[in-house]
């Protein structure tokens, strides 16, 4: 599968099976986020991989999940991710900023763990405070986001974006999230306006 059909297939994963990942895996993501694109070639992101049967529980409790169909996008008991991988900034490296690097960082890790057969949640809702105490993470790191890990347990699909981005689930509970069509975000030449309403 190419890099383009393995980017159009990715989909986001809230069920994952209690399959372990392997170690050799986990490092290879964050190798990968390492040669990611740093503005100014800075690298202030660093990595903190819990992979550990005992702490993964307490770093479920610090995110939150689908807000557009919580209760029902929440993971259940046997269903949680096998893996976290928290991606930090260093402060004292990138004064301001660095977000860039880590979406670029995030967005390779999705990529690779994807061709692995892995699924993966990026997630910014956080409880930062508690996570900084449970991970013994410095004060000059920020917490930009954690990724989410595990073999998916489901398999959402992508619909046609007609006035809403909520995304929704049936009563088969398969996922199904809308997605705008090309022709209403691309530009050739200049902007020209499209007459696409959409509503949150």
């Amino acid at each position: 599968m190419s890099v383009y059909e393995l980017l159009l297939n990715r989909r986001t994963i809230r069920r994952f099976q209690q399959k372990r990942i392997e170690w050799e895996i986990l490092e290879k993501l964050v190798n990968v986020a390492r040669l990611a694109p740093s503005g100014s070639n800075l690298q202030p992101l660093e990595f903190i991989v819990v992979d550990d049967p005992e702490m993964l529980p307490k770093v479920f409790e610090t995110t939150r999940w689908a807000g557009y169909i919580t209760p029902r996008g929440i993971p259940p008991e046997g269903e949680r991710p096998v893996a976290y991988i928290v991606v930090l900034i260093n402060s004292q490296i990138a004064k301001a900023g660095g977000q860039h690097d880590a979406a670029a960082a995030i967005m390779s890790m999705i990529a690779v763990a994807c061709e692995e057969g892995i699924g993966s949640c990026w997630i910014g809702s956080i409880d930062r405070d508690s996570l900084r105490r449970i991970l013994q993470i410095p004060e000059e790191y920020v917490i930009d986001a954690i990724l989410a890990l595990g073999y998916p347990n489901e398999a959402p699909v992508v619909e046609e974006l007609t006035d809403s981005v909520k995304y929704w689930k049936d009563d088969q509970e398969v996922l199904h999230v809308p997605k705008r069509k090309l022709e209403t975000i691309l530009h050739r030449g200049r902007f020209v306006p499209h007459k696409e309403q959409i509503t949150i």
